[in-house]
């Protein structure tokens, strides 16, 4: 299975920008993950971006992770798949795709990270972390302290799992959230609406590995 990226992009389709769009921009900046989240999109018009999407990939050195559809995600021999509260559970998925496959899921609270690192998911998204427009139906916002709760607690447990934050983060967030202890984040709009996208996730990505050194 592929490391965990630290910056992680997540497709987004915008007045400006196509989701092959913001693949691009994403792997021009410097990002080596990309999540292709197309929601609400019938899978016939899913299959031909995400094929696009897999050879963008491939040609950056990039993992390649679709949202939602683990049958999607098998047949074009993607990286893994992520998955929603609302999508197929974890260990089914498991049963589909085996152990080569990266799953990930989504947590709001704490129960959340338990459930998905009890069924065996490889990282987990956790948000959201302020109000963000790229997504509908939102979790309850954690902010600093609800991540912090949840980390706490994450430690009496003993999980030890990777934790991706999301949810309308922005480049004076990171150093406060790398401090309550995420492995990484994950960006869509904070991107795509920066004067120049592909300078912003260079930028991101800069001061992230700046981070980690």
């Amino acid at each position: 299975m592929r490391r965990l990226i630290m910056v992680q992009f997540i497709t987004h389709f915008t007045e400006l920008y196509t989701y092959k769009d913001s693949v691009q921009i994403a792997l021009e900046g410097g990002c080596r993950w990309i999540q292709l989240r197309m929601k609400d999109v019938d899978e016939e018009q899913i299959y031909p971006i995400a094929w696009q999407t897999k050879k963008m990939c491939k040609e950056y050195g990039a993992t390649f992770i679709i949202d939602d559809h683990v049958e999607i995600v098998k047949q074009i021999q993607a990286d893994g798949v992520h998955l929603g509260k609302l999508d197929m559970p974890i260990s089914e998925a498991r049963k589909i795709l085996g152990n080569d496959f990266i799953i990930g899921g989504t947590a709001n609270t704490f129960e959340d990270v338990k459930t998905l690192y009890k069924a065996g998911a490889d990282y987990i998204g956790c948000g959201p972390f302020r109000y963000t427009t790229t997504k509908s139906n939102l979790s309850p916002i954690l902010g600093l302290e609800g991540y912090s709760q949840i980390i706490s607690r994450m430690k009496e447990a003993r999980i030890d799992i990777p934790l991706v934050a999301i949810g309308g983060i922005t480049e004076t967030d990171i150093p406060l959230l790398m401090q309550t202890g995420f492995h990484g984040i994950a960006l869509s709009g904070s991107i795509l609406r920066a004067k120049n996208p592909i300078e912003e996730m260079k930028k991101i990505i800069k001061l992230i590995e700046s981070w980690k050194n």
